[in-house]
């Protein structure tokens, strides 16, 4: 592989000598600092507040001071209005020559500068006031340039152009997902609809944060190195620590951690974590993922259904003003209380087949039966888990709780109170997909040795996403661990559903991408 520099573009070139002229008119094209006073959209917003009536004669007019990118230039000999992007928006800017002449060095700003040395997506300073053109848009009238940073790589810029039928083309749109999703710094900039879905994404984690820290629960932090990993059924990533010669694992979950913290005598705790599952990549799965995962004492899964609904509402309301979020072609509402459905109630409706009093063998050909693929390795948990994922989940678009698994889906959740076999489980499902997964907590350490060593079976029998026995945690239960209730949100999934997204991708600043 060659470690030479990647040969430039001709517009490249162009932008790396304009860098050098601005540095011989002592302009420095890279400031370490700009005041800025006000921003696009507070501007736009109350714009009554700073317009003037008389643009040619201001007066004692407030003033503001913005910065941002270049977007768009349209310039008339002796003045240009352009676009000046910032962090909340675009706003129009009115520059003429006699305004901006020279700075405090005798620099030809407008010529030499702007004319010349300033390209889309350039960084600059205005300082200035308020008017309307004739056309009625608001505008900057520039009273003050500064050039605050030079862009070297082009920033794509779509045009639109009539074609010969008299449709609207457009060109160089930054619109290819992969490019965007590998250059999202690039997407931020050209598609600024996309910034908003990342403040609503935060917005929504904020909420949710809020909403546990009135109920006094407290977020605390558990270690992501983990010498034993568990909380949940998937693959990990490896990785050795020099020091201590020993191989540890990125945590696929915090369960564990959380539950001896439980153990240890608070009654709620609760963390916003990065779990990592060594798992394929789908439009639904990113192996780098973030979920909420909560514990609350003396309390059970019942419990858990009425505080995720609410809590789940609340999200919708702070986000959308409304319990109804549109999501595609659905309108999915998140008004409690939600649908509960026991899961062999759910399967039988869909599928004809009441699986409940079958065993391991007859679910493996009803499996067969109904083309599921099949891998070695699988037990009953897991066939009746691919039955319930390809019949059953998609089809539940409104937030539905899936309750009562069987046990042998669910090694860290306590036996039902009622019935055999059975555990106290739900998983939330929306549009189509699992969004959250809870139990009522297995508090019982001799069933949950039981249960760890099924998992360790299982494992040997070829399932590697099995569970493996950790002895501290069993250690810690048996110190004594209160009735608990227990769930994971994956806010990734939520998220989703919030900002109206397609993929996982486009919910991440930064997906995982196979190399280029």
């Amino acid at each position: 592989m060659s470690n030479a520099e990647p040969s430039l573009s001709e517009q490249q070139e162009i932008r790396l000598e304009k860098l050098d002229k601005l540095r011989e008119l002592n302009v420095n094209p890279f400031p370490y600092e700009y005041d800025i006073t006000h921003y696009s959209q507070e501007i736009l917003n109350n714009e009554d507040h700073y317009l003037t009536d008389t643009p040619d004669d201001p007066g004692d007019a407030e003033r503001v001071s913005v910065a941002g990118r270049v977007m768009t230039r349209r310039i008339m000999g002796k003045a240009a209005f352009f676009t000046l992007q910032d962090s909340k928006g675009t706003i129009q800017v009115y520059i003429r020559r006699d305004d901006v002449a020279t700075d405090e060095l005798g620099t030809d700003n407008y010529n030499k500068v702007f004319k010349k040395l300033t390209d889309i997506g350039d960084f600059v300073g205005i300082k200035g006031f308020v008017f309307k053109t004739g056309t009625g848009e608001t505008t900057i009238h520039a009273e003050a340039f500064d050039f605050l940073g030079k862009t070297v790589r082009p920033i794509p810029t779509p045009k639109e152009v009539e074609n010969e039928a008299g449709e609207t083309v457009t060109y160089d749109a930054f619109s290819d997902k992969e490019q965007r999703y590998r250059q999202r710094y690039v997407d931020l900039i050209v598609n600024p609809e996309v910034r908003d879905v990342f403040v609503k994404r935060t917005q929504m984690v904020q909420s949710m944060r809020n909403f546990m820290n009135e109920r006094e629960y407290l977020e605390v932090e558990t270690p992501i190195l983990q010498p034993i990993y568990g909380g949940a059924s998937a693959r990990p990533f490896v990785t050795h620590h020099n020091a201590l010669d020993m191989d540890l694992y990125l945590r696929i979950a915090n369960e564990l951690y959380l539950k001896r913290l439980i153990v240890g005598g608070y009654d709620g705790v609760y963390e916003f974590s990065k779990d990592f599952r060594n798992e394929g990549l789908s439009r639904f799965h990113n192996p780098e993922f973030t979920q909420v995962e909560l514990y609350v004492a003396w309390k059970d899964y019942n419990w858990m259904m009425d505080f995720m609904e609410k809590m789940v509402e609340h999200v919708a309301q702070t986000l959308h003003g409304s319990t109804k979020v549109k999501v595609g072609d659905h309108e999915i509402d998140f008004k409690a209380p939600w649908p509960r459905i026991p899961m062999y109630e759910a399967i039988e409706k869909e599928t004809g087949h009441d699986l409940s009093d079958k065993s391991e063998d007859e679910i493996r050909k009803i499996a067969k039966d109904l083309h599921i693929e099949l891998e070695e390795g699988m037990g009953k948990g897991k066939l009746i888990d691919e039955i319930f994922g390809e019949y059953v989940e998609p089809k539940l678009i409104q937030p539905t709780f899936i309750t009562d698994y069987p046990i042998e889906m669910s090694p860290l959740a306590k036996k039902h109170r009622t019935k055999d076999g059975l555990v106290e489980r739900f998983e939330a499902i929306c549009n189509g997909k699992e969004i959250a997964n809870a139990f009522t907590e297995l508090n019982d350490p001799v069933d949950q040795r039981e249960r760890f060593e099924e998992q360790a079976r299982l494992r040997a029998g070829g399932d590697d996403e099995a569970m493996t026995v950790d002895e501290d945690f069993l250690r810690a239960i048996e110190y004594g661990m209160p009735p608990t209730a227990g769930i994971g949100i994956g806010i990734d999934r939520l998220a989703m559903i919030m900002t109206d997204s397609d993929s996982i991708r486009d919910v991440l600043f930064f997906p995982q991408m196979r190399p280029e």
